[in-house]
């Protein structure tokens, strides 16, 4: 009852809707039907001019000043004090009593509850036209469905995705984010709706799905735990073309290559992409839904963290996240494909290991390219080497410490100190960041699916690369070399694929991505990889 005496000023009263929850149907109703004034309150006033008549009452001393109720407030204060407040405490505030009940039904509040919470800019009164109310839309519409608001990677295999569910309007609708055509990386990213859920009546939203071309259709939504949901089609038959699968294939063909299969020279490209057609289209929209959240960025990062398109040989154009952990960083795959699917780590990269390029001439050579690489690689090996070995004297020394591996001068590509290496890692972010650069070029047989690549660079990195089979067979890391160009732009050499990726930075702006904790942030990494490990 404290509740109901700070908010009401006169303590628990008959009117109290706190203690009408104890009491039966019948009672309550007997409650309900009395007038506004509160019984109580006109008790604790009498008992309050009692006292003040009662002998040593008034001249007992000073008295405190007269408590103000919130019940003695005009209707438009209390209105505009209830409009501030969150949406989600406004139903506990209306059992506080008959007169705030009727005070949340002021269309006012929730009007502006659906703009501060949800970012509505809709006129909303042409809702009279409809008979829906701004409550009906907070509560019907935006309050039940925020958990499916934000980024998601739906469950497509290897493929995976990118969707972005958003309050659009008087609408929520989950938009799917595709890569630009093949190969053109610096293009924008191209979208299309999935599904939409609208308010029409005042009985309950509306699910549509937006997969086909036939126009929206009935579907279904459901939520199946945090951070998960599922979406169903009820009219399948809507996806379907005149033309049978061949019409459907060339028009898919079309939207997600830009490229009708006769433009593909290439036999296992063309296996790729029916392999892709095939797989996806058994879905028709029926998809389960799992939340990720945008990489955390620190001042210390070598760039800002996001999402990057990048360049995947005959797969095409895929996502991947940037993400930095500290003294290494790691791009995570959104969408995929069969040989490494969406949510593995397709390249890590040891900011500890910086590799300083030759000059121009001698880096269209492969070979050179390589043994800087690989002497790298064997730095690498013989430190961990030496680790072990350490910690293995620790073990039978007792107390003794680990030994440490031998240092000589500091040279290209070797790891810095542990207590430089933080002081390190922000000067290379400032070196980064303020665009000096060396010339670039790629060593002769090295291909590449984009030729339009940065021609300078600002530093270099020794990186690995997730390659495997087709089902993820065998999967292995092999060496290569992280190149930044810029802020938005940086490239991976594979050095046993004798290729080169180009990812350039997306730069769509995503609502309601961002991760609550950094812990929750390496969480959703693990979860997405684990589901396809």
């Amino acid at each position: 009852m404290a509740v109901c005496a700070r908010l009401c000023g006169v303590g628990p009263s008959r009117g109290c809707r706190r203690r009408q929850q104890r009491r039966g149907p019948a009672e309550t109703a007997a409650a309900d039907s009395e007038p506004d004034t509160d019984p109580e309150e006109e008790r604790i006033e009498a008992g309050a001019a009692a006292v003040a008549g009662a002998p040593g009452g008034r001249g007992a001393g000073p008295q405190p000043p007269p408590r103000c109720s919130l019940l003695e407030l005009p209707p438009e204060l209390l209105v505009e004090i209830f409009a501030s407040l969150p949406g989600t405490d406004l139903p506990s505030l209306a059992q506080v009593c008959t007169k705030f009940r009727r005070i949340l039904h002021t269309d006012t509040i929730w009007r502006r509850r659906c703009r501060e919470e949800y970012g509505v800019c809709e006129n909303l009164r042409k809702l009279d036209i409809t008979g829906v109310s701004c409550r009906d839309v907070y509560a019907k519409l935006l309050h039940r469905y925020r958990h499916i608001l934000g980024l998601w990677q739906p469950d497509i295999g290897p493929y995976g995705g990118l969707l972005n569910v958003v309050v659009d309007g008087l609408f929520i609708i989950g938009w799917m984010y595709l890569p630009p055509h093949d190969p053109h990386v610096d293009d924008p990213m191209r979208f299309k709706p999935l599904f939409r859920v609208h308010l029409m009546e005042r009985k309950s939203a509306t699910v549509e799905c937006m997969y086909g071309h036939r126009g929206p259709h009935n579907g279904h939504i459901q939520i199946v735990k945090k951070d998960e949901f599922s979406t169903k089609c009820n009219q399948t038959d809507h996806h379907r073309m005149s033309g049978g699968r061949q019409e459907e294939f060339r028009t898919w063909l079309r939207e997600e290559w830009g490229r009708t299969l006769e433009d593909i020279f290439h036999e296992h490209m063309q296996e790729l992409i029916l392999m892709k057609f095939i797989y996806t289209s058994q879905y028709d929209n029926c998809l389960t839904y799992r939340r990720i959240y945008l990489p955390p960025s620190h001042p210390d990062d070598l760039i800002r963290p996001g999402l990057f398109k990048g360049t995947y040989g005959s797969h095409g154009l895929e996502i991947v996240m940037l993400s930095f952990h500290g003294k290494r960083a790691r791009g995570t795959k959104i969408t995929g494909d069969p040989n490494i699917p969406a949510g593995q780590q397709t390249v890590e990269i040891d900011l500890r290991h910086r590799i300083q390029l030759p000059d121009v001439e001698s880096l269209r050579s492969f070979s050179e390219l390589s043994r800087l690489v690989l002497d790298v690689r064997e730095q690498l090996r013989q430190e961990q080497q030496q680790q072990e070995s350490g910690l293995e004297d620790g073990e039978a020394g007792g107390r003794q410490s680990p030994r440490e591996p031998q240092r000589g001068p500091a040279q290209p590509g070797a790891e810095l100190p542990a207590e430089k290496v933080g002081e390190a890692g922000g000067a290379e972010a400032a070196g980064a960041q303020s665009g000096q650069g060396q010339p670039f070029v790629l060593p002769v047989g090295v291909s590449s699916r984009n030729e339009d690549y940065p021609r300078t660079c600002r530093m270099c990195f020794y990186g690995t690369g997730l390659i495997a089979g087709h089902g993820f067979t065998s999967p292995e890391r092999t060496p290569g070399v992280f190149i930044l160009f810029d802020e938005d732009r940086f490239g991976f050499i594979w050095l046993e694929l004798k290729s080169f990726s180009l990812y350039s930075r997306v730069q769509a702006t995503f609502r309601n991505a961002e991760a609550p904790s950094p812990q929750a942030f390496e969480e959703m990494l693990k979860n997405i990889q684990s589901l396809t490990s």
